[in-house]
């Protein structure tokens, strides 16, 4: 299936894409207007800031690198697909199945559910191992 001249599964990875971002955002939330001085958001130096982070504002950092992390080999998984020619309807849902199990390990992240969290981390990884053999 295809919006815009895209595939669901390339959308996946705009989407894959953005989610570090969204951690980050997540990260700071609450804090742009509070005062440097009061511990509020410092964006002379934010990577800083993060790393003094404590409790669910650090494990929404901590999520922000492993979606990073992540991305690379959901990226490759699914241009690889592409290029092999995997039954498209088959690489969208497992694509689009990576998101949502994605989205949920960053909420289990932030929320301290650290066994969940491994949990759905290892069915996204065999969600994304799936898209490179689709």
């Amino acid at each position: 299936m295809k919006l815009a001249g895209l595939t669901v599964a390339y959308w996946c990875v705009l989407v894959a894409s953005l989610l570090p971002i969204v951690c980050a955002g997540l990260a700071k939330w609450g804090m742009f207007g509070t005062p440097r001085g009061q511990g509020g958001y410092d964006n002379h130096h934010p990577r800083q800031w993060l790393a003094k982070q404590t409790d669910w504002r650090a494990r929404a950092n901590a999520a922000q690198a492993n979606s990073f992390e992540a991305l690379p080999f959901f990226m490759g998984a699914v241009i690889i697909a592409h290029q092999l020619g995997a039954s498209q309807l088959r690489l969208d849902v497992l694509a689009f199945l990576y998101i949502v199990l994605r989205l949920l390990y960053i909420m289990m992240y932030v929320a301290d559910l650290a066994t969940v969290r491994t949990l759905v981390w290892v069915l996204a990884l065999v969600a994304n191992i799936a898209i490179l053999f689709a």
